[in-house]
């Protein structure tokens, strides 16, 4: 009798023990992604010190607030990972339609904020939202999601190909109206790299590339602004103090800091030099007081981050879950994409547009939608090894004699 109570305590605790067991997920993402998180936080500090202090009397407003917003993020993000991916999948066209009507509000006069000539962001108390963040994401989850109700239409058919594409079209209207033309370029191109892994046909996919060059292009001659952009882009030199301000003081941090950089703390270039030195150019901050090996380490951590992404869709595609495998391709598009365009922007090889850095730059939008797409990740992670776990179960019960 003894050994019989024995044996089920024994049974208990192993149960009780599998139960207790955490559930396995992509730890090395989710470091990587912590690790450039920290950097930002602490370039934010440092680039925004001087300016906050000068503009509002606190030298670490800036740093307080992407705190908060880095707190709101980490939240979101670990309540995404218990969020399973089908709820995310059958929420595809609630998604869609969220995304228009957020971008639709953001115009409405009264509603949405207007800084520096563009209306982005709908005030929301603690925080401005700004949609353009949160379009990209409901709108890559609408592409995933439509990648697998219709993959074979999108494979075969033109129809099938057009269809999304004019829906993401509609959208990035809507965001030149504020304007919005880098989130127009991000969206669109985030879009076009998932429908080529979907299987989209070459020509198809061809023919919209050099459509939407030649629309790029046409607006981009359209807008004197933009235009003047480009032209500053090309020899910023030609106009130092006026159109070519921002890059050239850019280039002056990044040369600054040399092999090693100028130190943490360091920087001449944030002392009102560099516009907006906290967000679209904290790059170039880091690079200053970093230096070339601090530039390195910064891209080798991205790329490792984008490289996890991909192989967290390459294992839910093995695994036979699609919408995951989309979302994780188009969450390491985006990310890579945004993260290539601004350290170009501040590198001088492409032209200005305002853009942030994933996970570094002051902003709140941006972070939480970043940490939430990290999140989703980590879910897809877990799901995989969810599905690992199964198979195995069942390779066992089916060894049993």
């Amino acid at each position: 009798m003894s050994v019989f109570i024995d044996s089920l305590n024994a049974s208990g605790k192993t149960a009780a023990a599998k139960k207790d067991k955490p559930v396995e997920f992509d730890v090395r993402l989710l470091t990587v992604a912590l690790i450039i998180l920290c950097i930002g936080l602490v370039m934010v500090s440092s680039a925004s010190i001087t300016t906050a202090d000068r503009a509002l009397g606190s030298p670490f407003y800036y740093l307080q607030r992407q705190l908060l917003s880095t707190f709101l993020g980490l939240s979101a993000a670990y309540a995404v990972t218990k969020i399973r991916l089908v709820y995310w999948e059958k929420s595809g066209m609630i998604m869609l339609g969220l995304a228009m009507i957020l971008l639709v509000l953001v115009l409405v006069p009264g509603i949405g904020n207007t800084v520096n000539g563009s209306t982005r962001w709908i005030p929301l108390g603690i925080f401005n939202l700004q949609v353009s963040e949160v379009a990209k994401l409901f709108l890559l989850i609408y592409t995933a999601g439509y990648l697998v109700r219709h993959g074979n239409e999108v494979r075969q058919s033109f129809w099938g190909f057009v269809k999304p594409m004019l829906l993401v079209s509609v959208a990035c209207l809507l965001l030149l109206l504020e304007p919005d033309f880098g989130a127009t370029v991000v969206i669109m191109l985030v879009v076009m790299g998932m429908m080529y892994l979907g299987g989209v046909r070459f020509i198809q996919f061809f023919a919209l590339i050099v459509s939407f060059a030649g629309a790029a292009a046409i607006i981009i001659m359209l807008s004197p602004y933009r235009m003047q952009r480009l032209t500053a882009f090309v020899n910023p030199w030609a106009d130092p103090f006026d159109s070519g301000f921002q890059l050239t003081q850019s280039l002056i941090a990044i040369g600054r800091g040399s092999w090693s950089g100028t130190g943490l703390g360091g920087s001449v270039q944030k002392l009102f030099y560099l516009p907006e030195a906290h967000t679209d150019f904290v790059f170039a901050v880091y690079a200053e007081e970093t230096g070339f090996i601090g530039v390195m380490l910064l891209i080798t951590l991205f790329m490792y981050l984008i490289l996890r992404a991909f192989i967290n869709g390459r294992n839910a595609e093995k695994n036979g879950n699609k919408f995951a495998a989309f979302t994780a391709y188009g969450i390491a598009i985006w990310l890579g994409l945004q993260a290539f365009i601004n350290i170009g922007v501040n590198m001088g090889v492409l032209p200005t547009k305002g853009l942030t850095l994933p996970l570094m730059s002051y902003g709140g939008s941006s972070l939480i939608v970043n940490c939430i797409a990290i999140g989703i990740l980590i879910r897809i992670s877990i799901e995989n090894a969810l599905h690992g776990k199964q198979a195995m179960n069942n390779a066992r019960s089916r060894r049993l004699p």
